[in-house]
């Protein structure tokens, strides 16, 4: 199915991944395939991001493409509109008409045909060229996106072309079936996403070589930046770095621009660095947790092992066919019970205490997430997987799926003791009898967390990320650093 054309590819540098541009005509043939079942006679019409100018200034910031638009299309310019005939399985892409002083402020664009062979479509036009376009192919309807992110809650717009309103808009058939394909990734997807992966394993091993007490978080940041891109081509994270020391290692999402990374790192501290490069649009979401003087504390080490218990439960029971919902449940139930043993909780029904709710004093977030294009990738919960778990503990799962083949995930149990959702469970009558007071001494520790990037095969899963993982690898390597070739 689909159109062939000569081959084209995309690659930062000569050490970086080469990306054939033939990943996304294979979306694109997998999306026609779908749609020729239900609505054979239609376009499939998407708006390209656009280019980002904040208040009114004369600067271009970096761009990032719509991850649908980039999903089909893979162009890496803003600005841009794309098509694809149903019925004929053309694609088409538009883009802004260049103006006369176009090519002093920015350069001289590629030509259509330039665009045409880059991009693997079968015809390049100009914005103004769309309505006549899509009137001439005269077909019964016009396929736009139209849906709501579950993580976000952010709703997609309708495409913002000159009299859509004269064309059969169709706002309902396409979203829940290009969401659903991009659940499952294909092979040339899941090439790019192990190499960033590993650009961003590396990248980390690199922070934790480099990193000293007295430094501050932000050199971490700026280190991990520095290497993704120098030696991997990845000019920008996934996300906004989270690069946490001490006691903020317990704030799930530091890093944002009210605590930006600003702290000095302490002899003593423990870190927790959640980074990830993103490498031609596909993302690698990783967290590492390690001691900055190389050695674990005691209290530091028993934190420690009880995430690598919980990985440990999950990967046991990971692969297709398997729950969400209930990997998830295994990993706290890990972390429960070792803390159980080493007399930090009173005896009890594990069970009970995660009906209770106390698995998510612990850990307050789910076991992890689907990654893509999006680093929260679409497809957690549509009509047609398990809904949102309403109960606590649950009810923060960013999907509850059944898991199969080629689907891509993170699986990042973690451990942590905050301050008020402690004293919060210590006034909490169903939580407290479970509760010691040797729990107080861990207050200040912070958390850890053990992120990876799972690929789940036919048998199993292939983890994409390569870490230094249980405490003597932990410390062996920053005794002793090396960083492995790509």
């Amino acid at each position: 199915m689909g159109r062939q054309r000569a081959s084209s590819s995309y690659q930062m540098g000569n050490s970086t991944l080469e990306v054939p541009i033939t990943l996304f005509a294979e979306n694109r043939n997998r999306l026609l395939a779908e749609l020729k079942k239900v609505t054979p006679k239609s376009i499939v019409f998407l708006q390209g991001g656009v280019a980002i100018n904040h208040y009114n200034t004369d600067t271009e910031y970096p761009f990032r493409q719509e991850p649908f638009f980039h999903w089909l299309f893979g162009v890496t310019e803003p600005n841009f509109y794309g098509a694809i005939d149903v019925l004929t399985e053309k694609s088409y892409l538009f883009y802004p008409k260049p103006s006369s002083t176009d090519c002093v402020w920015v350069g001289k664009l590629p030509t259509q045909d330039e665009f045409t062979k880059k991009y693997m479509v079968d015809s390049v036009l100009y914005e103004d060229d769309i309505y006549a376009t899509l009137s001439n192919l005269n077909r019964d309807s016009l396929l736009v996106l139209k849906g709501t992110n579950t993580d976000s809650k952010l709703a997609f717009e309708t495409p913002k072309i000159p009299s859509i309103e004269s064309f059969k808009v169709d706002y309902t058939t396409l979203y829940p079936i290009i969401v659903e394909l991009r659940v499952i990734k294909t092979p040339l997807e899941i090439n790019v996403m192990r190499y960033a992966s590993k650009i961003s394993s590396n990248a980390h091993k690199y922070v934790m070589k480099n990193l000293k007490p007295g430094m501050y978080e932000y050199q971490a940041e700026a280190l991990f930046s520095f290497y993704v891109y120098n030696v991997g081509g990845c000019r920008s994270c996934a996300y906004t770095c989270i690069c946490a020391s001490g006691e903020n290692s317990a704030i799930l999402h530091y890093g944002h621009a009210a605590k930006p990374n600003d702290k000095k790192i302490l002899d003593g501290d423990l870190c927790l660095f959640d980074m990830g490069g993103s490498y031609y649009g596909y993302a690698s979401d990783i967290t590492v947790s390690f001691p900055i003087n190389g050695k674990f504390s005691k209290n530091q080490e028993i934190v420690y092992n009880a995430v690598l218990k919980a990985r440990d439960a999950v990967y046991k029971n990971l692969g297709p066919g398997s729950y969400w919902s209930n990997l998830h449940r295994s990993g706290v139930a890990a972390i429960l019970s070792y803390l159980q043993e080493l007399k930090l909780l009173k005896p009890g029904k594990i069970d009970d205490m995660i009906e209770a709710g106390l698995g998510a004093v612990f850990q307050p977030h789910g076991l992890g997430h689907l990654i893509g294009i999006d680093v929260h990738d679409v497809g957690g919960y549509t009509e047609n997987t398990p809904q949102r778990p309403m109960k606590h503990g649950l009810h923060t799962l960013r999907t509850a799926r059944k898991l199969l083949s080629n689907m891509v995930m993170t699986v990042e149990p973690g451990c942590y003791f905050i301050e008020e959702v402690l004293d919060a469970a210590f006034e909490n009558p169903a939580l407290k009898p479970y509760l010691t007071e040797q729990i107080n001494e861990f207050r200040g520790i912070g958390g850890v967390r053990l992120e990876d990037v799972v690929l789940i095969t036919d048998s199993g899963y292939e983890i994409l990320s390569v870490l230094p993982r249980t405490i003597e690898e932990v410390e062996n390597f920053m005794a002793n650093p090396t960083i492995e070739d790509l």
